[in-house]
């Protein structure tokens, strides 16, 4: 079964998609949410520092750090990265800090400079990609392995349990990345 943080942006979509699957899945919302028995966890895009405040106010920060740290597996989109990332360029905000790379908020620019791509997914191969709002990954460190290239800036990457990506694979019909996740 799968938690997917639900306490802001589109934690929806990331149900609907691992339940078209077959896997099992549930909102966290509260504290009480990370008692439920679960092997996977999911960090939706959204709004990165509203989630950040949330996640540290509704008292889920403590536990949903030892579970990343611990090793379940975890799926990260768009903000989610950022709540992952060890630094963020141009600010001293960190919330888990378990992904050993630096990230570059909105990237590519504000609602306007939304875009789709094509691109190569490490052992997945081509897939499809909603960039909205976007970070882009500037630097990784040993032992980070780099998923996704999309014109030149790293958009996904691997570091152990966790696979965080800059774009929205939950917003198309392609299944690939998510059955990637699964079988983590």
């Amino acid at each position: 079964m799968t938690g997917v943080l639900a306490v802001q942006g589109d934690f929806i979509e990331h149900i609907k998609m691992l339940e078209g699957l077959g896997e099992k899945a549930f909102e966290i919302r509260s504290e009480a949410d990370l008692d439920k028995s679960f092997d996977r966890l999911v960090l939706p895009g959204g709004e990165s520092t509203v989630q950040t405040r949330l996640i540290r106010d509704l008292g889920l920060f403590d536990k949903l750090k030892s579970k990343i740290s611990g090793g379940m597996p975890t799926l990260a989109t768009c903000a989610g990265l950022i709540l992952l990332a060890k630094k963020t360029e141009n600010s001293d905000s960190v919330c888990f800090g378990t992904l050993p790379v630096t990230v570059k908020r909105n990237a590519y620019g504000r609602q306007l400079g939304s875009f789709r791509a094509l691109g190569d997914f490490k052992g997945v191969g081509q897939v499809p990609m909603e960039f909205i709002r976007a970070p882009y990954i500037t630097a990784v460190s040993d032992g980070v392995s780099v998923m996704s290239v999309t014109d030149g800036n790293i958009t996904a990457v691997k570091y152990k349990n966790q696979l965080a990506m800059a774009f929205h694979p939950e917003l198309l019909c392609d299944t690939k990345i998510f059955e990637y996740f699964l079988n983590m």
